[in-house]
């Protein structure tokens, strides 16, 4: 059978055994393993185990684990709460400055625990009362909650990229740096969108609250240790002090030290719940990555990447027009599959066909990252639409989808304007560790 018709009838395959509502690591073992058994024989089953352990025998999966449990230390703390407040306090004179104390404590707290729903989670059930109590409209106070979310799989450190590193081959330290101005771009958008917004609305105004100058400087100390710490562990990083995964131990262990020490985090109740998520969600990601070593195995032996690939460079198609294409392709997947998946699944065959066509793969690797915070917003898995509700419940879903639109059109406008001005991705990586290869 044709190679070309094969993979239409694995895509049609790992559709239908994903949306059956299945895990997506053992939808993608079943879907390789039908495959193989029928064109392979049982025989090329034997190699399967072998390949899923060698998939996760790489020293760079070691920093996954500990990033989350970075994250799952500052997650379990008051330190979103105390983030939210230095940024009010700090902003609440300037007009509208309490949205853009949302969006620049998810920005951070998204930087420093990696988790959109934690993000979500830790500064809406704060931000968005507070909003709301302004007269900020509801649409504005949780879509840019939701949004702002969004940012921490794109701002380093992020789980995301590494993922999207160990898959592809390419340097977790290049893909942080290529992630920074992006990040800010993003966040300087969603924060003028926000202000033109509730400006045209009538409801931008000063805070009603006054603080002091003491009152501000009080809440730095609580907030500041954090920021020190991802810091450290990024100049760590970009420095070349250590490797991504050493840095990873030591900012998961200074940030379990600052949790239990500064927030009183000794109840071995509360550490065991830090340790089991973060297992739990690492178990996750690394079943993932082995399935998905599966797959591209499996995808490899009955030649279809290969056939895609020369189908691909056959074509006589403008590449801006192919790079279309592809993200068109991106966006669909992260409405129905999380960005680990869709990354796995994808960025290997993907990663070819757009170097070939003369894309940088660090700037395609934030490219896809954008294309993957909006489906966090959209709808049917838009994970952080459902947690917003949670922490809002009379606010409607169909309100909070309808104020995070606008905010998928800033991750659209970012996406065009990376294409136009590629170096927005690409100049901080070149300029600290040199052109890439």
């Amino acid at each position: 059978m044709d190679p070309l018709v094969i993979g239409l009838l694995i895509a049609l395959a790992t559709v239908a055994v994903l949306f059956s509502g299945i895990q997506v690591a053992v939808g993608l073992i079943v879907v390789s393993t039908g495959f193989l058994l029928v064109f392979e024989g049982a025989r090329t089953l034997e190699l399967l185990p072998e390949i899923f352990f060698a998939k996760l025998n790489n020293f760079a999966l070691l920093s996954i684990p500990m990033f989350i449990i970075m994250g799952a230390a500052i997650s379990s703390t008051r330190a979103g709460a105390d983030l939210y407040e230095a940024l009010e306090r700090w902003l609440t004179r300037v007009p509208g400055g309490l949205v853009i104390s949302n969006l620049g404590a998810c920005a951070l707290f998204a930087a420093m625990s990696g988790s959109s729903p934690a993000t979500c989670a830790a500064i809406g059930k704060m931000g968005i009362p507070e909003m709301r109590r302004r007269g900020y409209p509801d649409g504005v106070a949780a879509g840019s909650i939701a949004a702002g979310g969004t940012l921490g799989i794109l701002i380093p450190p992020s789980v995301t990229m590494i993922v999207y590193g160990i898959a592809t081959e390419t340097s977790i330290g290049r893909l942080f740096l290529a992630g920074v101005l992006p990040g800010l771009l993003l966040v300087g958008l969603f924060m003028a969108w926000s202000l033109f917004h509730t400006w045209r609305e009538g409801t931008v105004a000063f805070g009603r609250v006054r603080y002091s100058l003491a009152e501000k400087l009080a809440i730095l100390p609580r907030v500041l240790p954090f920021l020190v710490i991802i810091a450290g562990v990024l100049y760590a990083l970009y420095g070349g002090v250590a490797t991504p995964s050493e840095t990873a131990a030591v900012g998961a262990l200074l940030c379990m030290g600052v949790a239990i020490v500064l927030y009183r985090l000794w109840n071995p109740g509360a550490l065991w719940v830090v340790l089991r998520d973060s297992t739990r969600e690492s178990v996750m990601i690394l079943f993932i990555i082995g399935a998905a070593g599966v797959f591209a195995f499996m995808m490899s032996s009955l030649f279809v990447t290969q056939s895609i690939a020369a189908w691909i460079g056959t074509l006589e198609v403008n590449r801006w027009v192919l790079m279309g294409a592809i993200n068109l392709f991106l966006l669909v997947a992260g409405f129905f599959l999380p960005p680990v998946a869709v990354i796995l699944m994808s960025a290997p065959i993907l990663l070819p066909i757009v170097t070939s066509a003369g894309f940088d793969p660090y700037w395609f690797a934030v490219v896809l990252t954008i294309n993957m915070e909006i489906g966090l917003i959209t709808p049917p898995v838009g994970l952080n639409l459902y947690v917003i509700n949670g922490i809002a419940p009379d606010i409607s879903l169909r309100t909070i989808l309808v104020g995070s639109l606008p905010f998928v059109a800033c991750m659209v406008l970012a996406i065009l304007l990376l294409c136009v001005f590629p170096g927005i991705a690409t100049w901080l990586p070149d300029a600290v560790m040199g052109p890439s290869r």
